[in-house]
Protein backbone atom coordinates (compact mmCIF):
# COMPACT_ATOMS: atom_id res chain seq x y z
CA UNK A 1 0.00 0.00 0.00
CA UNK A 2 1.15 3.48 -0.58
CA UNK A 3 0.38 5.83 2.38
CA UNK A 4 0.17 9.96 1.83
CA UNK A 5 1.25 11.10 5.32
CA UNK A 6 1.78 15.34 6.04
CA UNK A 7 5.70 15.85 5.42
CA UNK A 8 7.58 18.00 8.19
CA UNK A 9 8.75 22.07 8.46
CA UNK A 10 10.97 21.23 6.16
CA UNK A 11 8.73 19.63 3.63
CA UNK A 12 10.75 15.84 3.59
CA UNK A 13 10.98 14.61 7.42
CA UNK A 14 8.00 12.53 9.04
CA UNK A 15 5.81 15.97 10.55
CA UNK A 16 3.35 15.83 13.20
CA UNK A 17 0.55 13.39 12.86
CA UNK A 18 -0.75 10.86 15.14
CA UNK A 19 -3.15 9.86 12.84
CA UNK A 20 -0.13 8.93 9.75
CA UNK A 21 2.07 7.47 12.97
CA UNK A 22 -0.69 5.44 13.89
CA UNK A 23 -0.86 3.74 10.37
CA UNK A 24 3.12 3.53 10.27
CA UNK A 25 3.09 1.76 13.68
CA UNK A 26 0.25 -0.60 12.21
CA UNK A 27 2.55 -1.39 9.03
CA UNK A 28 5.65 -2.06 10.95
CA UNK A 29 4.05 -4.15 13.19
CA UNK A 30 2.72 -6.20 10.45
CA UNK A 31 5.92 -6.61 8.77
CA UNK A 32 5.14 -4.95 5.76
CA UNK A 33 7.38 -3.14 3.71
CA UNK A 34 5.71 0.49 3.10
CA UNK A 35 6.58 3.32 0.78
CA UNK A 36 5.79 6.69 2.76
CA UNK A 37 5.11 9.56 0.57
CA UNK A 38 4.98 13.16 2.63
CA UNK A 39 2.82 15.51 1.48
CA UNK A 40 3.90 19.20 2.08
CA UNK A 41 0.45 20.96 2.46
CA UNK A 42 1.16 24.00 1.44
CA UNK A 43 2.79 23.16 -2.00
CA UNK A 44 -0.05 20.26 -2.59
CA UNK A 45 1.01 18.29 -5.84
CA UNK A 46 -0.84 18.10 -8.62
CA UNK A 47 -0.64 14.37 -8.65
CA UNK A 48 -2.52 14.50 -4.85
CA UNK A 49 -5.26 16.15 -5.83
CA UNK A 50 -5.61 13.65 -9.05
CA UNK A 51 -5.70 10.49 -6.33
CA UNK A 52 -7.54 12.49 -3.95
CA UNK A 53 -9.40 15.83 -4.70
CA UNK A 54 -10.26 17.43 -0.95
CA UNK A 55 -8.77 14.97 1.31
CA UNK A 56 -5.83 15.61 3.66
CA UNK A 57 -3.35 12.78 4.88
CA UNK A 58 -3.27 10.28 5.66
CA UNK A 59 -4.50 7.81 3.54
CA UNK A 60 -4.15 5.16 1.62
CA UNK A 61 -4.34 4.01 -2.01
CA UNK A 62 -5.68 0.20 -2.63
CA UNK A 63 -6.29 -1.53 -6.23
CA UNK A 64 -6.94 2.41 -7.18
CA UNK A 65 -9.51 2.50 -4.66
CA UNK A 66 -9.02 5.81 -1.62
CA UNK A 67 -9.33 5.55 1.99
CA UNK A 68 -9.60 8.37 3.83
CA UNK A 69 -11.04 7.72 7.12
CA UNK A 70 -8.43 6.40 9.60
CA UNK A 71 -10.69 3.82 11.41
CA UNK A 72 -11.46 2.30 8.35
CA UNK A 73 -8.15 2.19 6.96
CA UNK A 74 -7.00 0.40 10.02
CA UNK A 75 -10.25 -2.21 9.75
CA UNK A 76 -8.77 -2.94 6.37
CA UNK A 77 -5.32 -3.17 7.05
CA UNK A 78 -6.01 -5.56 9.99
CA UNK A 79 -8.19 -7.90 7.76
CA UNK A 80 -6.32 -7.65 4.39
CA UNK A 81 -3.15 -8.19 6.31
CA UNK A 82 -4.02 -11.32 8.65
CA UNK A 83 -2.61 -14.33 9.72
CA UNK A 84 -1.05 -17.06 8.96
CA UNK A 85 1.16 -13.82 7.06
CA UNK A 86 0.97 -11.47 8.88
CA UNK A 87 0.05 -11.11 12.89
CA UNK A 88 -3.42 -10.14 14.24
CA UNK A 89 -3.13 -6.71 16.21
CA UNK A 90 -6.45 -6.39 17.74
CA UNK A 91 -6.12 -5.92 21.64
CA UNK A 92 -8.03 -9.49 23.90
CA UNK A 93 -9.90 -6.84 25.90
CA UNK A 94 -12.36 -4.47 24.94
CA UNK A 95 -11.54 -2.01 27.36
CA UNK A 96 -7.55 -1.65 26.13
CA UNK A 97 -9.57 0.27 22.82
CA UNK A 98 -11.05 2.70 24.88
CA UNK A 99 -8.56 3.24 27.95
CA UNK A 100 -7.10 7.38 27.61
CA UNK A 101 -9.40 7.66 24.63
CA UNK A 102 -10.82 11.08 26.51
CA UNK A 103 -6.86 12.13 26.93
CA UNK A 104 -6.70 14.37 24.02
CA UNK A 105 -10.05 16.19 24.02
CA UNK A 106 -8.81 17.47 27.41
CA UNK A 107 -5.38 18.49 26.14
CA UNK A 108 -6.86 20.17 23.02
CA UNK A 109 -9.36 21.75 25.01
CA UNK A 110 -6.40 22.92 28.21
CA UNK A 111 -3.77 24.11 25.27
CA UNK A 112 -6.27 25.95 23.25
CA UNK A 113 -7.98 27.94 26.24
CA UNK A 114 -6.54 31.62 26.49
CA UNK A 115 -8.50 32.69 29.61
CA UNK A 116 -6.20 32.50 32.74
CA UNK A 117 -9.13 31.72 35.00
CA UNK A 118 -10.32 28.83 33.28
CA UNK A 119 -6.66 27.45 33.29
CA UNK A 120 -6.43 25.39 36.62
CA UNK A 121 -10.08 23.68 35.75
CA UNK A 122 -9.04 22.63 32.04
CA UNK A 123 -5.29 21.01 33.83
CA UNK A 124 -7.14 19.03 36.02
CA UNK A 125 -9.42 17.81 33.86
CA UNK A 126 -6.60 16.48 31.92
CA UNK A 127 -4.89 14.94 35.00
CA UNK A 128 -8.15 13.25 35.79
CA UNK A 129 -8.39 11.66 32.24
CA UNK A 130 -4.12 10.81 32.55
CA UNK A 131 -5.07 8.97 35.69
CA UNK A 132 -8.36 7.18 34.53
CA UNK A 133 -5.56 5.63 32.06
CA UNK A 134 -3.22 5.19 34.89
CA UNK A 135 -5.64 2.85 36.71
CA UNK A 136 -5.92 1.09 33.82
CA UNK A 137 -2.68 0.37 33.19
CA UNK A 138 -1.49 -0.25 36.82
CA UNK A 139 -4.99 -2.41 37.12
CA UNK A 140 -4.37 -6.23 36.16
CA UNK A 141 -5.81 -7.75 33.29
CA UNK A 142 -7.84 -11.06 33.64
CA UNK A 143 -4.98 -13.33 32.68
CA UNK A 144 -3.12 -11.75 35.24
CA UNK A 145 -4.87 -12.48 38.07
CA UNK A 146 -4.24 -16.05 39.71
CA UNK A 147 -7.27 -17.60 40.53
CA UNK A 148 -5.66 -20.03 43.13
CA UNK A 149 -4.02 -17.04 44.70
CA UNK A 150 -5.45 -15.92 48.34
CA UNK A 151 -2.61 -13.16 48.92
CA UNK A 152 -4.01 -9.72 47.01
CA UNK A 153 -3.46 -8.92 43.69
CA UNK A 154 -0.54 -6.90 43.22
CA UNK A 155 -0.56 -4.23 40.08
CA UNK A 156 -0.32 -5.05 36.53
CA UNK A 157 3.26 -5.79 35.59
CA UNK A 158 2.87 -5.76 31.72
CA UNK A 159 3.91 -2.80 29.46
CA UNK A 160 1.43 -2.27 27.17
CA UNK A 161 -2.80 -1.21 27.14
CA UNK A 162 -3.09 -4.99 26.35
CA UNK A 163 -0.20 -6.74 27.78
CA UNK A 164 3.42 -7.19 27.02
CA UNK A 165 3.13 -6.80 22.58
CA UNK A 166 1.85 -3.67 20.97
CA UNK A 167 -1.50 -3.81 19.51
CA UNK A 168 -3.88 -1.73 17.57
CA UNK A 169 -4.70 0.48 20.92
CA UNK A 170 -1.36 1.21 21.62
CA UNK A 171 -1.03 2.67 17.76
CA UNK A 172 -3.47 4.62 18.34
CA UNK A 173 -3.08 6.02 21.72
CA UNK A 174 0.80 5.94 21.82
CA UNK A 175 1.58 8.78 19.67
CA UNK A 176 -1.69 11.51 20.66
CA UNK A 177 -0.18 10.49 24.49
CA UNK A 178 3.56 11.56 23.49
CA UNK A 179 2.22 14.34 22.13
CA UNK A 180 0.16 15.52 25.30
CA UNK A 181 3.94 15.03 27.02
CA UNK A 182 5.51 17.10 24.74
CA UNK A 183 3.49 19.98 24.23
CA UNK A 184 1.55 20.71 27.40
CA UNK A 185 5.67 20.58 28.92
CA UNK A 186 6.61 22.94 26.30
CA UNK A 187 3.48 25.63 26.51
CA UNK A 188 1.86 24.96 29.73
CA UNK A 189 5.21 24.13 31.88
CA UNK A 190 2.85 21.14 32.72
CA UNK A 191 4.54 17.18 33.59
CA UNK A 192 2.35 14.24 33.26
CA UNK A 193 2.54 13.21 37.17
CA UNK A 194 5.36 11.54 38.38
CA UNK A 195 3.28 9.23 40.60
CA UNK A 196 1.41 8.13 37.83
CA UNK A 197 3.61 5.02 37.77
CA UNK A 198 1.76 3.09 34.80
CA UNK A 199 1.70 5.90 32.61
CA UNK A 200 5.24 6.41 32.82
CA UNK A 201 5.98 2.50 32.69
CA UNK A 202 3.66 2.63 29.53
CA UNK A 203 5.70 5.59 27.61
CA UNK A 204 9.22 4.40 28.59
CA UNK A 205 8.35 0.99 27.11
CA UNK A 206 7.18 2.55 23.55
CA UNK A 207 10.52 4.29 23.63
CA UNK A 208 12.37 0.74 23.64
CA UNK A 209 10.28 -0.05 20.67
CA UNK A 210 11.72 0.94 17.11
CA UNK A 211 8.18 0.37 16.18
CA UNK A 212 7.46 4.07 17.74
CA UNK A 213 10.71 5.94 17.93
CA UNK A 214 11.07 5.29 14.48
CA UNK A 215 7.70 6.98 12.92
CA UNK A 216 7.66 9.63 15.45
CA UNK A 217 8.40 13.17 14.53
CA UNK A 218 10.70 14.82 16.27
CA UNK A 219 10.19 16.75 19.98
CA UNK A 220 10.97 19.98 18.01
CA UNK A 221 8.65 18.80 14.78
CA UNK A 222 5.81 18.73 17.71
CA UNK A 223 6.16 21.77 19.54
CA UNK A 224 6.26 23.74 16.18
CA UNK A 225 3.54 22.37 14.61
CA UNK A 226 1.41 23.65 17.99
CA UNK A 227 3.20 26.96 17.86
CA UNK A 228 -0.32 28.64 16.65
CA UNK A 229 -2.47 26.71 18.03
CA UNK A 230 -1.04 26.67 22.02
CA UNK A 231 -2.99 29.83 22.67
CA UNK A 232 -1.11 31.87 25.11
CA UNK A 233 -2.85 32.99 28.28
CA UNK A 234 -3.87 36.53 28.17
CA UNK A 235 -2.20 38.72 31.10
Amino acid sequence: PGDGSNAGSDGESIGNCPFSQRLFMILWLKGVVFNVTTVDLKRKPADLQNLAPGTHPPFLTFDGEVKTDVNKIEEFLEEMLSPPKYPKLAPRHRESNTAGNDIFAKFSAYIKNTKPEANAVLEKALTKALKKLDDYLCGPLPEEIDADSTEEEKGSKRCFLDGNELTLADCNLLPKLHIVKVVAKKYRSYDIPSDMAGVWKYLNSAYKREEFTSTCAADTEIENAYKDVAKRLAK
